[in-house]
């Protein structure tokens, strides 16, 4: 009988860089793309990790340009904040610590003249 120490499986340093979305955040943005949804404003959106910043990207369509990116860059965390809503136009229409605070530039948007 062999008893050598088991072998463990190899870290993936890959991991270690990417930056995500964790569930309370995810929570919030998914909400507020529910209600969006519900009002017919957007149709698709696109979640992306990369080594320094998070991207969750909102869609009219779903063969055009982001409306709306919402954006986590933890190197920002002590300068500007965590977190940040991009328009079409790459203007950052809100920036903040607080997601929840940062989300309500886009939820005032839903909230318009009734006809």
């Amino acid at each position: 009988m062999n008893t050598e120490a088991p072998i463990p499986f190899p870290q993936s340093s890959r991991f270690a860089e990417e930056v995500f979305f964790d569930r309370k955040e995810l929570g919030l943005i998914l909400r507020l793309y529910g209600q969006m949804v519900a009002a017919g404003e957007w149709r698709d959106y696109a979640i992306s990790a990369l080594c320094d910043l998070a991207v969750f990207s909102v869609f009219r369509r779903t063969a055009e340009y982001p409306l709306y990116r919402i954006e986590k860059r933890p190197k920002l965390r002590a300068r500007q904040g965590l977190y940040a809503v991009v328009g079409m136009d790459g203007r950052v229409l809100r920036r903040g610590a607080d997601l929840a605070q940062v989300l309500k530039v886009l939820e005032r948007r839903l909230i318009g003249p009734v006809d």
